[in-house]
Parts: C-alpha cells; structure tokens; sequence
C-alpha cells in the first residue's frame, strides 16, 4: 500500500480534521488569543495529525502485508476467511464476521463437491469391473458357439449397466430431463417387463401383471425404476416369481424370492450400500436402489421397501400426481 493511497482512503476524516483546525482558529482568534500563540497551536495540530497519519499508515501496511502474507501461503484459498486475524474496529468486525460466513459457506460447498466427486469416481470404478462380466461373456460367445440368444442377454446386461451410470450422472440435473406428462401405469410396466425379457427368461422368472390408473410423471424414469426392480429380481432371485400390480394410486412390486435381513431393509437405498447378499453375489455396486429412490423423490414418488428374508421383497410406489381422466 502507498502512502498516497493511504492519504485517500482518509480523504474525509482530514477534512473533518482541518475544518475542526480552522474552527479552533477561529475560535481563538475571537478569544484575543495572540496570533503567535494561535501559529503555535495549529502547527501543533498539524504535527499531531501528521504522526497519527504517519504511525497509523506504518500499522497498517503492516498489517496488509501480514494478511498478504497469509493468503500467498495458504494453497486453498477459498479457507483464507478460517484464519484471518480479528480486527477491533467496529465496522471491520462486521465486515469479518459476515466474510467468515461466506468462507465456511464456501468450504461446505467446496467439500460437498469434493465428496460428490469422490462418490462419483468411486462408482466409475466399481461399474468398471462390474460391466467388464458381460463384456467378456460376450467375447467367450462369439468364441465359442455365436449363441445369438446367450449373446443378446450379455448385450442387454452391458445396456442396463449403461443406462445406470447415465440416469446416475444425470441426477444433479435430473430436472433437465425430466418431461411430464399423463400416462397409464400398465403401459410402462408392460415396457419395463418387455425390455428386460432376455433377462427375465434367462434367470427363469415369470412375471404377472395387473390393474392400470392414470398418472402425470416421467415415463422414462418410471421405466428405468421398473427395470431395476427387474433386474435386481433376476440378479439376486432367479427361479422367482413377480406380481407388478397397479391400481389407486399405487404400484406394488413383489417377488417370491430371498428376500432381504430385517436389519438391512431401511439401508437398501443407500448410496454403495450391498448387503449381504450382494456381497455374496460379489457383483454388486450398491447403486441400483440409490438411483431409484432418488428418482423417486424428484418425481413426488413415495418409496417402501418391505421384506421377510426367505419369503418375499415388495417395494410399494405411491404416485400423488394423480390424474383423472
């Protein structure tokens, strides 16, 4: 900092100061104060002004580089509000404490991204190794016999995987693509079924469908939320049997299948949460139900995951954008 610039950003307080000079001059003048004893007076003033100016600049300066100082060393610079010196001021201090809340509301943002981003490089990985099963099943195939039915599954397993690190990347701004309209339940479980036929035939599952009502959603995402439930059924069950029902409001999916642990069943929707049973699978990344519910809360979509190990899993959906026709 320059003195010059200094002098500036003291523009008002000298001219308060040489105002009140001339009123004392004045005054004294009035009072048949000698002029001599008046020169005196105000070249005091004028000195004392001079070393309050003098000392406060060299403080300040000090104190700038100090804080310069800090910022020049510190390698994020987005904590620099987390370490700066309280001033005494009155005025300085509001001015710290409103820039300390702009910092740690920086910091927050900055480690939620970081932890997002983490989170997000962690699944990449993990949908690396997962998708590289139906990848080499693939090039055994056509290795082997060109079977075109085993080649298709392996194909549409590889197309799942696909689809769910897109509808994964696209949560942040699942908004964007998101298009309501008014649909008929049956005709999106009558498409989730029929997409995941090879699947279903292959893990030997039969599925049983019923009922309809009208709805305003995202059919693509109601979809997608449908065959994972599918696929998590031909994953984790296979030999079962699905029952997808729809009617006031509601859409019930459930499976004969092994069901889930008690203690397990209020976590299945974490994020990279498997389970027992897909640790025992050893190809689970825990993200399938994570996706879905988060789906579920962006179209309005109450979740409820019900099951008995041994005996069943029901994932219940309640639609409140209900529409009558």
């Amino acid at each position: 900092m320059k003195f010059r610039d200094y002098l500036y950003a003291k523009t008002v307080t000298l001219c308060f100061v040489c105002i009140g000079a001339l009123l004392a001059g004045v005054f004294l003048a009035f009072a048949e104060v000698s002029a001599a004893l008046i020169v005196v007076i105000e070249l005091f003033l004028l000195l004392l002004t001079g070393s309050w100016l003098l000392v406060s600049f060299v403080m300040e300066r000090k104190q700038i580089r100090r804080l310069q100082k800090l910022e020049e060393e510190l390698e994020d610079k987005y904590l620099l509000g987390e370490i700066l010196p309280q001033p005494t001021g009155y005025l300085e201090q509001q001015y710290y404490h409103m820039f300390r809340t702009i910092s740690r509301s920086a910091v927050g943002l900055v480690e939620e991204a970081r932890r997002e981003k983490e989170e997000y490089c962690d699944y990449v990985e993990s949908w690396i190794h997962e998708i590289k099963t139906p990848l080499t099943a693939c090039s055994l195939i056509l290795d082997n016999d060109g079977d075109v039915r085993k080649l298709r599954r392996e194909l549409k397993r590889a197309d799942n995987l696909t689809e769910n690190i897109l509808y994964y990347a696209r949560l942040r701004s699942a908004e964007k693509d998101t298009k309501i309209k008014i649909l008929q339940a049956k005709d999106v479980i009558e498409e989730a079924v029929k997409s995941q036929m090879e699947l279903l035939i292959a893990s030997k599952i039969s599925v049983e469908t019923a009922g309809s009502f009208t709805v305003c959603t995202d059919d693509k995402s109601l979809c997608f939320i449908l065959k994972q439930l599918l696929i998590n059924s031909a994953k984790y069950c296979p030999g079962c049997h699905v029952n997808i029902t729809a009617a006031e409001g509601k859409m019930i999916f459930e499976d004969d299948g092994i069901g889930i642990p008690s203690h397990e069943v209020r976590r299945v929707t974490e994020r990279g949460f498997t389970g027992s049973n897909g640790r025992q699978m050893g190809r689970s990344t825990g993200m399938g139900l994570y996706i879905v519910n988060e789906l579920c809360k962006r179209l309005d979509i109450e979740l409820q995951v019900e099951s008995e190990e041994g005996k069943f899993t029901r994932i219940t959906l309640f639609f409140r954008n209900l529409t009558k026709l």
